[in-house]
Parts: structure tokens; sequence; C-alpha cells
């Protein structure tokens, strides 16, 4: 039995040794971090408390390996992030997501702020706590995976063999998460009490906008009784009537239903059915006449409605008009359904791989149209890892470049953190409009952010284990987690009281904007369970893109202002 014991021993460095010990960590750290505590569970941030714990009793990878996979890892999880933010990166900049952004932006601020004033409380260069162990637990204070990441990888590019301030920064946000999770659900309450607010009050009038939401594409049947418009062709009335909206089924007074053309007129008592945005609603019924509450669905003849997936390449990226489909095929397209939204279906708006085409017509004329745009599920399952691995090329080079900034002893580089994120954003959101595909399920997705932050933390674990004890378990890691216990519900507090006092934000979404500005899912997870809506998810993923990327580059820059 020794060649098992050789394998299970603390200290081997053997590559089978290496992989076991990994598969322990990262399946033990998942299992583990899925039990809930008073409903709030660590999740996959488990894992670094396992390779932390194994580390302690000797555990050990070999130098290379171990900085290998922790910076691979890292680049897929910052890579697979940025791909799933960047298509909402810049919208989230509109309406009402400037002012949830900027009061993201707020907390990020007051976070760095509280976190310098305990660094010169406690004497600055000279007190106890270094600033990089300082910036280790501001990262575990916001319970921010990859600004530690970022931190670490800004200190080693620095200096390459300051390993040990990079194990300083993990044992600093190992101390101080388990207390930023729960930190933040504690301040939820405290703002819910503070300002007594009824739950069911918010949930109501979150129920009731979303009533009158003005995104959706909103599908509603006139009958044509102005006498203004009859004899109108169809191109006719969209220069009448400056709103956007398809008109997708025509059914005239004998029954019959047809899918009109530009050049199809309007005659009195028809039946339109019309996709327009629901605050246009009233313009319709002045202009052709009113609401007739009608079920299509039921009506019998050649003419159906259809979803079309759109796999195939070469239409990635093309505007809609482009496809000429009501002279091409005689169909009309009334909306497009993009990653579970619900978008109008303008001329100007660019295909992406995935969507799905809502359209209207007869069932040959969708099956060639079908055949035209690809329609295969099957497509989509498989990965797209040319643009993964062409962005993660260019994301390194970026991530390469160096910036020099006054005030800084060096110059300042986004990293294989950084670079790999800012170009994840990017071709995201604008690949499409130059052909590049950048679709991947969200599935594939998930696994990639999933396997790289297991890796990372592992490996985080798994370093920091030896000294960790020594470190943290005394007066100054005591320190370590009222520090960032601090930053954690101080600034937290004062962006849900101005949210709330000032702004009178729905509660609901002030809970996804402290969940989404501190990019914590245990804590959505408690809002969603709150709320029994997605009014926290709504006002997570407005400010979890700026929130991410901010956090990645505060945590760099704090290292280089005082390395």
């Amino acid at each position: 039995m020794e060649w098992i014991i050789d394998l299970l021993r603390p200290g081997s460095e053997s590559l089978a040794s290496t992989i076991l010990l990994y598969s322990f960590v990262i399946f033990a750290g998942i299992f583990l971090g899925k039990i809930k505590i008073f409903g709030v569970s660590l999740g996959v941030t488990f894992v670094l408390f396992v390779g932390i714990l194994l580390g302690h009793f000797g555990y050990v990878v070999q130098g290379d390996t171990l900085h290998f996979l922790r910076e691979f890892g890292l680049i897929l999880f910052i890579f697979s992030i940025g791909m799933q933010v960047g298509p909402g990166f810049f919208s989230s900049f509109k309406e009402g997501g400037i002012r949830l952004n900027a009061l993201a932006l707020t907390g990020i601020a007051l976070n760095v702020v509280i976190m310098l004033a305990i660094y010169y409380i406690q004497g600055g260069a000279d007190g106890s706590t270094t600033i990089d162990q300082l910036v280790g637990v501001l990262s575990g204070a916001v319970t921010n995976t990859p600004g530690l990441g970022a931190a670490q990888q800004t200190v080693l590019q620095v200096n390459p063999d300051a390993y040990d301030i990079s194990q300083q920064m993990s044992m600093g946000y190992a101390a101080a998460y388990p207390l930023g999770v729960v930190g933040i659900i504690l301040t939820m309450i405290v703002i819910k009490k503070i300002f007594k607010i009824n739950v069911d009050e918010e949930i109501r009038e979150v129920e009731e906008h979303n009533n009158d939401s003005q995104l959706a594409p909103h599908v509603v049947t006139f009958q044509v009784t102005n006498n203004l418009i009859m004899g109108l062709s169809i191109v006719k009335l969209h220069t009448l009537i400056s709103a956007n909206f398809v008109i997708s089924r025509i059914q005239k007074p004998d029954g019959s239903v047809i899918i009109p053309t530009a050049e199809d007129v309007l005659e009195e008592n028809d039946l339109v059915l019309i996709v327009c945005s629901v605050q246009d609603e009233e313009i319709f019924t002045r202009f052709i006449g009113p609401m007739v509450d009608k079920k299509w669905e039921m009506v019998q003849g050649p003419v159906v409605s259809r979803r079309i997936l759109v796999t195939k390449t070469e239409y990635n990226g093309v505007k809609l008009g482009s496809l000429r489909l009501r002279m091409g095929y005689k169909l009309n397209a009334t909306r497009i359904n993009r990653a579970g939204v619900d978008l109008l279906a303008t001329p100007s708006l660019r295909l992406q791989m995935g969507d799905r085409i809502t359209v209207v017509g007869k069932l040959a004329d969708i099956e060639r149209l079908a055949d035209k745009l690809g329609n295969s599920m099957k497509r989509l399952n498989e990965p797209n890892l040319v643009t993964m691995f062409i962005g993660i090329f260019l994301g390194i080079l970026v991530g390469s470049i160096p910036l020099q900034f006054p005030g800084m002893s060096v110059p300042m580089k986004l990293g294989l953190a950084g670079g790999p994120l800012v170009v994840a954003i990017l071709i995201s959101a604008y690949g499409p409009k130059i052909h590049l595909v950048t679709y991947t399920n969200s599935s594939a997705n998930l696994l990639l952010r999933e396997i790289g932050i297991c890796l990372f933390l592992a490996s985080v674990g798994i370093a920091a284990g030896k000294d960790f004890a020594a470190t943290v378990f005394n007066e100054t890691g005591l320190l370590w987690v009222v520090y960032g216990f601090f930053i954690t519900v101080i600034p937290l507090l004062i962006v849900g009281i101005i949210a709330r006092g000032k702004y009178k934000l729905n509660y609901l979404s002030i809970l996804g904007l402290m969940s989404g500005g501190y990019t914590d899912p245990p804590a959505l997870a408690y809002g969603n369970k709150v709320a029994n809506n997605d009014a926290p998810a709504v006002a997570y993923s407005t400010v979890y893109p700026l929130t991410m990327f901010m956090r990645v580059i505060v945590a760099q820059v704090l290292i280089l202002c005082f390395l």
C-alpha cells in the first residue's frame, strides 16, 4: 500500500498527487459551500478555505505548476465574466442605470476611503497591517475575488519574487470574506428597519411598474374605423406615424388573413395586429381605431407564427432590414428574443447568434427563411473556442501594455486580469458589428467560469495555508475581521440611506444595488427570496458590469500607488 501512501501524503509534489489534491480541494469546497447557515452559504468560495486547511497540514504544489494553474484559472474566470456582462455593459449607463451605477461607484469610493482611513489610523507604513494586507481585506470585505486576483498579479508584476506579499493578501481576503457576506445581508435588514419599509408595498409598486413597462414589445389588435387612413398603404402609414411598429397581420372583413406588404392598403373594419411599444398604444388608437380583444392563434388559415433561431455565422451582425423579409419571403418579423429578453423587430436592429426571430406568414415561406438563417439548436451547442482564445490572446497583449501615470513608481498594466476583462467586454459588446461570433450558451460560459474560479481559489488557498493559522488566529487576524466588517457595512449604509432617503428607490432595487455593488451572488439570492420577483436581479445586472470592472482596476491602482 506504499503507492497510495506516497500519493496521498503531505509534501508530495508528483503530478498525480497534485491532480488529486486539486480535485479533492475543489469537490470538497463546492460541497461544503452549499451548506447554509441562517440561510446564507459561501458557495464556491469555500474552495479557498478547504485549500487553506490542506495547505496548513503540509500539502503543497510545485511552484511553477501552482502559479500556472492560478493565473490560467484567473484568466478563464475573468474572461468568462467579461463575455457575460459585455452585451449589457454600455447600455447599463442609459436612463435609470446612470443613477444606480453612480450609487455603486459611490460605494466603491467609500470602500477605498475607509480602507485608507484604517491604514493611516493604525500607523500607515509603520502600522501592524500593511497596505497589501489591507487590499486583501478590502477584496474579501466586498466579496470580490477578481479584485484579489488582479492585486496579486500586479504585485508579482512589479516584483516577481513577492510571493509572500501575495499570500498575505490571500489571508486578508479569507479573514474578511465570511463577515463580508453576512454584513451585506445585515445592512439590507438595517435599511429596512431605518425606513420602516413594508416589503409587500414595495412588491406591489414593482408589479405596477412592470405592468406599465415601456421596454418590451406590446402586441395589440386595432379595428380600422378612421376614415382619414382608409385607402392608405402600409408604407404611407409608416411615414405618418413616427413610432416604431410592425403590422404583423391583417384580417379582412370577409375573414381572410394576409401578411401585409408595403403596398397593401387599409380598408374599413380591417383588424390589424400591431407590435409596438406600450407607450405608443394611444397613438394607434387615435390614428386607426379602437382596440379589439382577439386571439389570433385560433384563426384558421395559411398564416402561422413561428420562431426561427439564428445559427449561421454569416448573419451575425447583419441588420434585420437587410434580410428584406417582406419583399423576399412575404413574412413579417414581429419581435426578437435575445437571451430571454424580447426586443422590437426594427429594421436597424443587428442580429446576433442565438437570436430567436418571431415571424408571421405562410409555413412554406417560414421554412425557406429558417433554412437560410440556420435554425439549428445543435449549432449553438458547439463551443465557440476560436473567439474565446482570440480574446484571451488579445487580452494578454492589452494587459501587457505599460501605462505611465504621475505618482506611480512603475507603469501601470491591466495585467492578466484587467486585459482579458476589457477585451472580453469589447468583443461581446461590439463583436457582432464586425461579424465576429461571440455567442456562448449560458451553460458553457458558466462551466468555464466555475472551472476558472475553482482553480484560482484552490491555488490561492493551498499557497496561503502554510502560514494562515499563525497569521490570522491572533490579535492581528481579529483586527482584519473587524476592519473588513467596517469596510463592508459603512459604505453600504451610506449608499442605502442615499438611495432610499434622497432618490426614493424601491427597496427591492436597493437589494439588487447592494448585491451587485459587491458582486455577491449569496446576497442576491437573499434579495430574490425577499422580493419573490426579478426586481433585485434587474438592479444587480445593471450595476454588476461596471462594478466588476472598477473593482479589478481599483485593486491594481492601490497596489501600484503604495508599493
